[in-house]
């Protein structure tokens, strides 16, 4: 397309991942002329990282408690768009839903699939896609909104703001619209990185890096027990990581912004009660007595680079000869195992989240069609507003439901 003035727009769509593709084939559905403005050189790049390259596309238990943010919203906009929706959508568009544990896949098992049939159903309904295009100036004019890109000028009778925030700045969620969209008016919560890691102290992490575990979390915020997670926690060199850490992510990115205290107790063994790790310490350490150290009659239980930290943590030698082991020495290291404290200093940066927490105030957003209470016209959906999910696909979800509510009714 040269650099011309396009004609009038029914609606114009910035940003083509998840949420602005299924605004575009929504809208284009219903006869309206669209044109989407995509800054990468291709649509659907964040997609490709999602679920480890396999796309988790949605999950079977869908709650509005599965977000952090309005909650209200969430309900409204899952109400309109449901999973049955999404999953009959993408059967329509070629993409076979395979489901382990409540969460789907496409059958194929690579993300690249559902990019491309996003792709593919755009242009089958009649969705122009301009790629490489950096938006400069964008107007209001007394027929809608006049866009100035790098590739020319576009006008449209209504605007969809589909550009994410400041996760994955590499596939193209750079947060570069933010300051635009602030010039029209509209409040931001705190834009901070989630379903990410965090730089942590409390244990020596360079001598448990790599260390994969199942774990039960329990998150505390200046003391108080807010969440527990339990899955596969991953210790690394900076601190900790892993789907349990994700899960509980959003509050704990939140505390440290608001210079809150937040810590994570640590249970390497969730699937023993108190009374039983106790006794089973007791009997490996009468078992072993005058034949093993405290670390060798601990392996087997317990990941072996854990071993000397935790008994270092419970003041006891990792040599220590397990007939030494007093009984209140027994308890205390029980209490580690299973309640190891951990401090959180740091989210991690923008360039390792899967997704933000915070975004434009949803008060500011009719909770109906997505359309700003500020601007009419103006429309808003995924990431951009202030809603996040936990892992599992919640966030592709959370995409499709606001994509399909916002071109349902834009342009009404």
């Amino acid at each position: 397309m040269d650099k011309k003035k396009s004609k009038q727009q029914d609606v114009l769509v910035i940003g083509a991942g998840a949420s602005g593709m299924m605004t575009a084939i929504t809208a284009a559905r219903r006869g309206l002329s669209v044109t989407v403005l995509e800054h990468m050189d291709k649509p659907g790049k964040k997609i490709l990282a999602t679920g480890n390259g396999k796309c988790n596309f949605t999950n079977l238990k869908m709650s509005p408690r599965c977000y952090y943010g309005d909650h209200g919203l969430v309900q409204e906009i899952l109400k309109q768009f449901t999973v049955e929706d999404t999953l009959a959508f993408f059967r329509e568009i070629g993409i076979w839903p395979k489901e382990k544990n409540g969460y789907v896949y496409p059958n194929s098992g690579q993300a690249s699939s559902v990019a491309d049939a996003l792709s593919a159903e755009m242009k089958r309904s009649g969705v122009s896609l301009v790629t490489s295009c950096d938006i400069r100036q964008l107007c209001e004019t007394k027929y809608g909104f006049e866009v100035r890109t790098s590739m020319g000028t576009y006008c449209s009778h209504n605007l969809v703001f589909a550009t994410g925030l400041r996760a994955a700045p590499k596939s193209g969620s750079d947060g570069s619209m933010i300051s635009l969209i602030k010039s029209f008016g509209h409040r931001f919560e705190p834009i901070l990185p989630a379903l990410c890691g965090f730089e942590a102290e409390g244990m020596e992490f360079s001598k448990v890096s790599g260390v994969r575990t199942d774990a039960l979390l329990s998150l505390y915020i200046d003391g108080q027990n807010c969440k527990q997670e339990r899955g596969e926690l991953q210790l690394a060199d900076y601190g900790i990581s892993g789907i349990p850490v994700f899960q509980v992510s959003s509050p704990a990115s939140k505390a440290l912004y608001q210079k809150k205290q937040a810590e994570l107790t640590i249970n390497f063994l969730p699937d023993f009660s108190e009374d039983m790790l106790t006794q089973e310490l007791q009997r490996r350490f009468s078992r072993d007595a005058g034949i093993q150290d405290a670390a060798e009659s601990l392996r087997g239980l317990l990941n072996h680079k854990l071993i000397p930290v935790i008994l270092k943590a419970a003041g006891i030698p990792v040599h220590e000869h397990t007939e030494r082991i007093s009984q209140k020495q027994t308890e205390t290291l029980c209490r580690q195992i299973q309640t190891f404290p951990v401090r959180l200093k740091k989210v991690r940066d923008f360039s390792v989240a899967q997704v933000c927490t915070g975004g434009i105030h949803t008060e500011e957003i009719h909770t109906d069609t997505l359309e700003s209470r500020i601007v009419p016209g103006i429309y808003f959906v995924g990431e951009l507003l202030d809603v996040d999910g936990i892992c599992g696909g919640y966030n592709l979800q959370w995409a499709w439901s606001s994509g399909h509510v916002a071109g349902s009714k834009v342009g009404s």
